[in-house]
């Protein structure tokens, strides 16, 4: 029992419904426009957390095989830093991890295109290579794109445009216009979970040579941007609302802004870095809140 414990812990069970936020948005509005197919979405949704899954246990392996997770860190202990899970066992973890990333993929791409949409299909393989290398990379390895700052760009990028847009294409063979904003939304809401994370973690981070986004605007500057990514977000959402206006139903995820609003109030006011820790919570849910009232508010 000790043992399943552990790996839940290590998995990280708290990281995954954001990671669902896109593909939510996707299929409401997939729905909407008669390209819903049960099958994609719940083959995309066991996709998208194997990945996040894989990308945890990279992560957790990244850190403490550089040293990053130590004692000067403030969030969560971590399962090797623990002693719960040794380096080896995380590694085969990781790597059974890949096998299930790749199976759930390739069953994905066939369900969505089969044969009667190869470039698609291709397409999308090379963006799951690409994905699955981003979710290993993190921190793993001599050039791990989140020790040179880039770790906001990808989160952006996976958790907004490829989620939104990318899994919209799988039902519908097609992009549409109705997607990007949502997309650029909830990719600036991700990579402000992720800002959390490393104001959080700036101090320790410095220490160990991980030049993060927080680390090289500094405490004050680093609010600054977050500020940005949530206004940005909420700006980019309010227009969404507007332009494609049908009914006073569309709006109901305006309500989201409430605790939103709310978290940059808290956000700009803390002083202490473990106080960031809950608002990484926070500003995870009220993201999966904002993405399920905005495909619902187009559904009814």
């Amino acid at each position: 029992m000790k043992n399943i414990t552990n790996w839940l812990s290590a998995i990280r069970l708290r990281t995954l419904p954001l990671s669902l936020a896109g593909i939510i948005v996707a299929g409401c509005l997939a729905e909407y426009n008669g390209f819903f197919s049960w099958q994609i979405f719940l083959l995309a949704i066991a996709t998208t957390i194997s990945f996040q899954i894989l990308s945890n246990l990279a992560n957790d392996y990244g850190d403490a095989e550089k040293g990053t997770d130590n004692e000067d860190r403030i969030g969560p202990e971590r399962a090797i830093q623990s002693g719960n899970i040794s380096p080896k066992k995380m590694l085969h973890a990781i790597q059974i991890n890949i096998l299930i990333s790749i199976g759930l993929t390739v069953g994905l791409i066939i369900s969505a295109f089969g044969s009667k949409h190869l470039l698609l299909a291709i397409l999308f393989l090379g963006i799951a290579v690409f994905a699955l290398r981003s979710a290993i990379k993190y921190t793993m390895g001599s050039k791990a794109y989140g020790y040179r700052g880039l770790g906001d760009v990808y989160v952006f990028l996976f958790f907004g445009i490829v989620s939104v847009l990318g899994c919209y294409i799988l039902f519908a063979k097609q992009i549409d216009h109705v997607t990007f904003l949502p997309a650029i939304s909830i990719g600036l809401f991700s990579a402000g979970v992720l800002n959390l994370n490393n104001m959080r973690d700036i101090e320790s981070d410095l220490k160990s040579n991980k030049i993060t986004t927080a680390v090289k605007l500094g405490k004050i500057k680093a609010k600054k941007y977050h500020n940005f990514l949530i206004i940005t977000a909420i700006i980019t959402s309010f227009i969404f609302g507007i332009l494609y206006y049908v009914s006073v139903f569309n709006l109901i995820f305006f309500v989201a802004y409430i605790p939103l609003i709310l978290h940059l109030k808290r956000v700009n006011n803390i002083t202490n870095l473990k106080d960031f820790d809950p608002e990484l919570k926070k500003l995870a849910l009220s993201t999966v809140l904002f993405a399920l009232l905005l495909g619902i508010g187009h559904l009814l």
